[in-house]
């Protein structure tokens, strides 16, 4: 099961980078192999909201789209999403937004995810690690374009 870890320091405020997280609608503009989003629903739960998406992932012959339960904690800057259906044995994603001292924010990343086809799982396998730098180059790319 791959995962991935990281943080990163940049130039922006914890409440920028969360609300453009948050914004899961948008991320076909900016996001690689993205080809569509849609949102199901958004239920305001007191200090968090609940948001049911769909993303169609698209990578050459595989396309696939899948269910996530969104959960945004506004006051909290963090982010979290479960997988609902489609073609994953199991996906969560856990995003922190912490505003720096001197300045910048600090955002903090974690996937774990498993894919049911095994020839999906081992593919993945081996291109897992530039996955997921260039998904994160496309957020900061995104960030300098929306407030750099």
């Amino acid at each position: 099961m791959p995962t991935h870890s990281e943080t990163r320091h940049l130039p922006y405020t914890a409440e920028q980078m969360y609300s453009l997280v948050a914004d899961v609608a948008s991320y076909p503009k900016f996001l690689p192999w993205t080809a569509a989003a849609r949102i199901r629903s958004r239920d305001p739960q007191g200090d968090h909201e609940v948001m049911l998406a769909d993303l169609v992932i698209s990578f050459k012959v595989f396309r696939e789209r899948f269910g996530s339960r969104v959960t945004l904690w506004p006051e909290a800057q963090k982010i979290d999403t479960e997988y609902l259906d489609g073609p994953f044995k199991h996906m969560v994603s856990k995003w922190a937004f912490t505003d720096a001292e001197g300045g910048g924010v600090d955002v903090s990343f974690f996937v774990d995810f498993e894919f049911k086809n095994r020839l999906l799982q081992g593919a993945a396998g081996m291109f897992f690690y530039e996955a997921m730098q260039r998904v994160v180059r496309a957020f900061e790319r995104r960030a300098a374009e929306l407030y750099g």
